[in-house]
């Protein structure tokens, strides 16, 4: 039943004799060997004949949330929406319960609900230059297009994949209902660089832990209007599962759960115009941190939610940690412009991409795929007595063999850089057991590989912590590391702050001088800031690697108000930070041997002015 076949629908509002479900990703299961999580196709079809039914007319549909698109490839991409006669996603779980196949649809709420697939047309197109965003392509000459189909049984969500497209190309795409003028906005994307393509340089914008209740998304809109970056690497806590209220409170007002529950909230993050300015015109190489499903995920439960019948009894309501994991991957796949996880695979998100001759991008789960346990709150002494068993695993045994060969095979096929992403912060520079710090094996497994090896030009990407931290990556207490001049070192690590989620507490002199703490305390650490919300761009040159930091002023009113913090540079072959680190010289927090210079001096990226500004509220609370 799971299988999409060719569906004829009298009932639809279009001169159509038969419509396929196929070229919707999101009828598909997320797992490629897992065939029957499916969508039922057939029985969507039976409910479409049903008599009575009524089709939407164009005018009664919208596209909700915007458009994205993401998960490059030298020929094609992913491009995604939502179409609807509302924002609200239907208040059922039958798509996940029951003791039938898993997402038959054959109930009658269903057929009430949502007698009726939606037609949507999508199209794509070469856009004239970087920055062509507007006209909607009926004088272009149209390079991939598709009709696809939705209903509630998604969410009304569509996913697709234009095909046939060239490397490293630019391209508009845009939606419309079928066979009417009600048109999505005109998006832009961007395909990746041919696998032995030798490109100039390829600029990465990389974000993480966007908290809705906590502030605005003004980093998002901060990027994307200075149109700096070729692609968006998200790294996780893209979305938050607690119940934070106020005056952008959580929706559905709780801790979630349910099917429902994770997609309402998907559906509510993607009300922000920022969040839907960088997703319509830069596509995305997103994955998932803890609270995508729920905090300090680990392979056998959650902080607030153990594999126990007490905790599915009381702490769930009555949702086991499998079923949450069900329901959280079922609507991150349906609201994400990602190709298929594997769920058959543990939940597998794990991926890679080689963009050019330029670097291989390793993005790991170090979160949910087969993680041994970690600080869940409760448990912090029996982490610190296990953390340096060899059993412990971060990623679990396949995963972390797969991530070791992507090192020697993008060192044996030239590759200039490997950028890993990784969502917790892999350097020696705190003691959380829920880090790196807490797999003391893993991580020594890790450095012993590439040292071993001879693997160098290793790039750290993290997010989680919600602050800035620059360092060396070095295998302290077993090779020679010198603090002072770098040398030693085996690459470099950059974690980011947050989009919007809580950091350091001001007033902005006590976060310095915290960060100056962390800094002496920990000698592999160049820089660390905490207070300013943002991102970081990283520009990546076959001789060396930039890293660019910026910060948002305040998060609590919607602004476009962009602060330079720091900039970072890694000469090739050098595997540590250049020396003197940021030149010297930092707006913000304690750099290593230098200065802060604090001067507030900040770009509007809506007008293009520079100004000093400064705001007494970094957050909404």
């Amino acid at each position: 039943m799971h299988i999409l076949s060719t569906l004829s629908l009298a009932a639809l509002s279009v001169p159509l004799a038969a419509a396929t479900f196929d070229g919707n990703l999101n009828y598909h299961s997320p797992s490629r060997r897992h065939v029957n999580l499916g969508i039922d196709v057939p029985a969507v079809s039976r409910r479409s004949m049903k008599r009575g039914a009524e089709p939407y007319k164009p005018s009664e549909l919208n596209f909700t949330h915007g458009i994205a698109s993401g998960d490059p490839y030298p020929d094609s991409v992913i491009l995604w929406t939502r179409v609807a006669p509302s924002l609200t996603s239907d208040n059922s779980n039958v798509t996940v319960e029951g003791t039938v196949d898993l997402y038959n649809h054959e109930t009658e709420k269903y057929i009430k609900a949502d007698p009726n697939p939606i037609c949507v047309e999508w199209k794509a197109w070469e856009a004239e230059a970087k920055g062509a965003r507007s006209g909607a392509g009926s004088k272009k000459r149209i390079v991939s297009k598709g009709t696809a189909y939705t209903t509630s049984d998604i969410d009304y969500t569509v996913k697709v994949e234009a095909k046939g497209l060239k490397p490293f190309t630019n391209y508009n795409y845009q939606f419309a209902v079928c066979k009417s003028d009600n048109t999505s906005p005109v998006g832009r994307t961007k395909t990746a660089p041919a696998e032995n393509a030798k490109l100039k340089e390829l600029n990465l914008a990389v974000f993480s832990c966007s908290n809705f209740p906590n502030g605005y998304f003004n980093a998002y809109g901060n990027a994307a209007r200075k149109d700096q970056h070729d692609y968006v690497i998200h790294l996780g806590d893209y979305m938050y599962e607690g119940a934070q209220a106020g005056e952008r409170g959580h929706n559905p007002p709780r801790i979630i759960f349910s099917l429902w529950d994770y997609r309402t909230r998907h559906g509510q993050y993607r009300t922000d115009p920022d969040l839907q300015l960088l997703a319509q015109n830069y596509a995305w190489m997103p994955t998932w941190d803890d609270h995508e499903i729920a905090n300090n995920g680990y392979r056998d439960g959650f902080s607030a939610l153990n594999n126990t019948e007490n905790s599915f009894r009381k702490d769930g309501p009555s949702i086991s940690v499998d079923q949450r994991k069900m329901n959280a991957v079922r609507a991150y796949f349906e609201w994400m412009p990602i190709r298929q996880v594997d769920l058959d695979d543990n939940l597998r998100i794990w991926r890679s991409f080689k963009l050019g001759s330029l670097l291989d991008l390793i993005i790991l789960d170090t979160r949910n795929y087969d993680r041994s346990i970690t600080s869940l709150g409760w448990n912090d002494h029996y982490i610190d007595l296990i953390r340096d068993e060899a059993s412990r695993s971060l990623m679990g045994s396949r995963q972390e063999n797969w991530f070791y060969k992507q090192l020697t095979q993008s060192s044996r096929r030239g590759a200039a850089w490997r950028v890993i992403g990784s969502q917790v912060i892999f350097s020696e520079i705190n003691n959380s057991g829920d880090t790196w710090q807490g797999y003391i094996a893993n991580r020594n497994r890790t450095l012993q590989h590439l040292y071993d090896n001879g693997i160098g030009n290793n790039v750290f990407l993290a997010g989680d912590s919600h602050q800035n931290w620059v360092s060396d990556v070095a295998w302290l207490g077993e090779k020679p590391y010198d603090s002072e001049t770098g040398e030693g070192s085996i690459g470099v690590e950059f974690a980011g702050t947050a989009v919007s989620s809580s950091g350091q507490s001001g007033p902005i002199l006590a976060a310095r001088e915290k960060a100056r703490k962390q800094v002496e305390a920990n000698e592999v650490l160049q820089w660390q800031e905490g207070y300013y919300r943002g991102y970081f761009v990283l520009n990546v040159r076959k001789d060396a690697v930039t890293a660019r930091f910026f910060g948002s002023p305040s998060v609590a009113t919607p602004n476009a108000w962009d602060l330079p913090l720091a900039n970072f540079t890694v000469t090739s072959g050098k595997n540590h930070l250049a020396r003197p680190v940021a030149g010297g010289n930092v707006e913000a927090g304690f750099l290593r041997g230098g200065k802060t210079t604090g001067t507030n001096v900040t770009l509007n990226t809506e007008t293009g002015e520079w100004d000093t500004v400064g705001f007494e509220k970094m957050y909404i609370k």
